[in-house]
């Protein structure tokens, strides 16, 4: 191989090799918090459509920076209190939005006992479980739990005992309300139906992203 064609080679594979950038304003949380768990289910299988879904070619939490900024202390007031957050999904591509209501609309029913085992899922987003348009693609919402801690139920089981407020054994109440003020303090509001999910309100109006997770 000459000099010209080894150089090409070598641009080629640092272009393969090169580590993806999130869109303006936002970054990636490992950058920010890297002692924050990332359990990043829809980057492979074992999430509610029991596929990997489009548009997270790599298990990364993106964030705005506003956001991830405010997990960071989130994250730092956790730590002091002795326990430590995992985050389940962050930004989230418009392309994945748009994979869920395709999911919704085909015949497969292979998760129904894990993830909907009272619904058909026809009727998940009728029911408020999933968003035709998400905050998560703004970058300013993110889904998560706490190392170790029992919530009651899995995280994206679509059932009323995942509400927030719902009736819950042991000490499932008290870590769904231990999390809602750890949340709140640090700018963050819970979806009722859902005690994972959280979205970040100091950021005013952003728009929503594409840009596959890599």
């Amino acid at each position: 191989m000459n000099k010209t064609a080894a150089f090409a080679c070598l641009l080629s594979l640092a272009a393969t090799t090169a580590r993806a950038e999130p869109p303006p304003g936002f970054t990636r949380l490992a950058d920010v918090a890297p002692d924050i768990a990332q359990d990043m289910r829809y980057a492979g299988s074992d999430n509610f459509t029991g596929h990997p879904v489009p548009g997270y070619r790599a298990p990364q939490c993106w964030l705005r920076a506003e956001a991830a900024t405010a997990l960071a202390a989130a994250q730092k007031e956790a730590k002091a209190q002795g326990f430590s957050l995992v985050v389940y999904d962050c930004y989230r591509p418009m392309r994945a939005v748009a994979s869920f209501v395709d999911w919704s609309r085909n015949a497969d029913q292979g998760t129904k006992p894990a993830y909907y085992p009272n619904l058909d899922k026809s009727q998940l987003f009728a029911q408020g479980y999933i968003a035709a348009q998400s905050t998560h693609s703004t970058g300013l919402a993110v889904d998560l739990g706490v190392v170790g801690w029992d919530f009651g139920t899995p995280f994206d089981f679509f059932d009323p005992r995942s509400w927030t407020k719902s009736k819950v054994a042991g000490d499932a109440r008290a870590h769904r309300d231990a999390l809602v003020a750890l949340m709140k303090r640090h700018g963050f509001e819970n979806y009722p139906r859902e005690w994972w999910h959280y979205a970040f309100k100091g950021a005013g109006d952003v728009r929503a992203h594409d840009e596959e997770v890599k």
